[in-house]
């Protein structure tokens, strides 16, 4: 296993968890659930899409999300087999970019890991699992540890593709391996708060959630083979569910352990989905959030990767037919009934805001605005990105009446704000 010498410096209509933190700009959003809780958005864009502000390009190579806080744009990209986290201000102008890990060093080295904003720091991992603090007006690194080696940790076939979780003073990572599954590092400094049991597990390309259930904070993660809920006070796993042993109709060989979306949250339940014919299941958590129950399963909407959202009582998301094709599906949260199954372009992406759904599709890049109906697939308007390179795998995002879009080392900034 390729080691790395690490230099450690101390110094709506949303049903989701609630926030972690009033100021954490974060992975999908202040809930992580896909909403974007924005006002006064276009309800239709231009035939030729709505208005580029600004590119930048050189951010490096990814497919992380861009995050934006305070009027700064931040965003990690591979840079000469570097993650380097990179500041650009809403008027293109990049402020620093500063490396801070090492990347993933096989396939798909790019960044994948989204940085998490908290106050005037900055929050991040690398593709080879280095967790990092940087300040956010200068970028000097604060602290860094390399978490993936101290804790002796175990990836899968890509690395590592989690965006920090922060609860409080902690710092959430995901080494997995036999020495423990999850840690809670201090925020301030670095410092091991608690380190969790062993699941035996590999990680997976999952970033967790917080569930707030039954008097508790409740981390909420997918590794290879479980779905497992820990508390935050101090990393004690409260119940596991192994994911793995849910029959799939369709056996596929990364199936049962290639998992990528965070789960959803809402009302006592939790609901995950993964890609490659596996299934999506329910889960209900039990009076205190000790335990889990099965309520049912799903063989629709097996997301890849491209994340799923929750708006009423329905689920929206792209499931798997293969690795560059998949359909548009809505299934019922109550029941996992299919509502819908519809084909446009690819699979890819997708967030809501103001009760639409942003739909990002990964082969050829275009940008659909869609209404959140289960009757049906209903595209407003839509417009393809032009620029950049490589699959369109980066997650959309949305901050103060625009649309950041991030399609390889290239940042795309669109004017979505309603026109007096």
């Amino acid at each position: 296993m390729k080691k790395f010498k690490i230099l450690v410096c101390t110094a709506l209509i949303v049903f989701s968890p609630i926030s972690v933190l009033a100021q954490t700009a974060q992975w999908r959003g202040e809930n992580r659930d896909g909403h974007f809780n924005e006002t006064g958005l276009m309800q239709s864009w231009p035939e030729k899409g709505p208005e580029l502000l600004f590119s930048v390009e050189g951010v490096g190579k990814g497919y992380s999300m861009p995050i934006v806080d305070d009027g700064v744009v931040y965003i990690t990209g591979n840079k000469d087999s570097m993650d380097y986290l990179s500041a650009v201000d809403l008027m293109g102008n990049t402020k620093w970019s500063v490396p801070y890990g090492p990347a993933w060093y096989r396939t798909f080295q790019e960044s994948r890991g989204a940085p998490t904003i908290v106050g005037d720091r900055a929050y991040v991992i690398s593709g080879a699992g280095v967790v990092a603090c940087l300040d956010t007006e200068t970028g000097d690194i604060i602290w860094s540890v390399d978490g993936f080696n101290k804790f002796e940790g175990k990836f899968s076939e890509w690395g590592i593709a989690e965006s920090p979780l922060v609860i409080d003073n902690k710092i959430i990572y995901t080494p997995g391996g036999y020495k423990t599954t999850i840690v809670a590092l201090d925020k301030n400094n670095g410092e091991t708060i608690w380190m969790s049991e062993s699941l035996n597990d590999s990680t997976a390309y999952v970033s967790p959630i917080l569930v707030e259930y039954g008097g508790k904070k409740i981390i909420v993660g997918v590794l290879s083979n479980y779905i497992y809920g820990a508390d935050a006070e101090d990393g004690t796993i409260l119940w596991k569910y192994k994911y793995y042993d849910l029959e799939t109709p369709l056996w596929h060989p990364f199936a049962p352990v290639i998992n990528c979306i965070s789960p959803l949250y809402h009302d006592g339940h939790i609901y995950a989905t993964s890609g490659y014919n596996h299934v999506g299941v329910m889960l209900q958590l039990n009076n205190d959030g000790s335990d889990v129950s099965f309520v049912w399963k799903d063989t629709t909407l097996d997301c890849h990767h491209g994340g799923v959202v929750l708006i009423d009582r329905y689920i929206y998301g792209a499931n798997w037919i293969d690795n560059s094709f998949g359909h548009w599906c809505c299934i019922d949260w109550e029941t996992g009934k299919t509502m819908y199954i519809r084909e446009w372009e690819t699979k890819g992406s997708m967030i809501t805001a103001e009760n639409k759904l942003y739909c990002y599709d990964e082969r050829r890049g275009n940008v659909a605005l869609v209404e959140a109906t289960p009757e049906d697939f209903k595209i407003i308007s839509s417009f393809r990105i032009r620029q950049g390179s490589g699959p369109h795998w980066a997650h959309p995002s949305i901050h103060d009446g625009k649309l950041f879009i991030r399609h390889g080392e290239v940042l795309m900034v669109y004017d979505i704000r309603t026109k007096d």
